[in-house]
């Protein structure tokens, strides 16, 4: 089962030996709001934003792109390149994961 976003980031920053206190005053926000994240215990509207995500990760030296992902967040920069060629990305909605992974090692080579 994969792991969800609240769960990574009490992982990692029990890794690192934080309490929810010390965390929250790295990244400038409440200790009950990251009890409320590592539980799952948010609304919709509560969620934290990309830079929120982005400042947890810098504070865990995590993955960010790891923690936007179980987040379910696209990062903004990726966002706009959707906005900017739609095509582009609507063709590779399209293509089977088999193909997208040999599409992918093309273009790392």
């Amino acid at each position: 089962m994969a792991k969800r976003f609240g769960e990574r980031v009490r992982e990692l920053r029990k890794a690192k030996n934080l309490g929810q206190r010390k965390l929250a005053e790295m990244i400038g926000v409440s200790h009950t709001y990251i009890s409320k994240i590592e539980n799952e215990k948010l609304d919709f509207s509560d969620y934290p934003s990309e830079k929120l995500i982005r400042l947890i990760a810098e504070a865990l030296e995590a993955d960010v792109d790891e923690l936007l992902t179980l987040a379910q967040k696209v990062p903004d920069d990726i966002k706009q390149r959707v906005i900017d060629h739609p095509a582009v990305f609507r063709k590779l909605a399209q293509l089977d994961d088999e193909t997208l992974k040999k599409l992918l090692k093309d273009l790392e080579d």
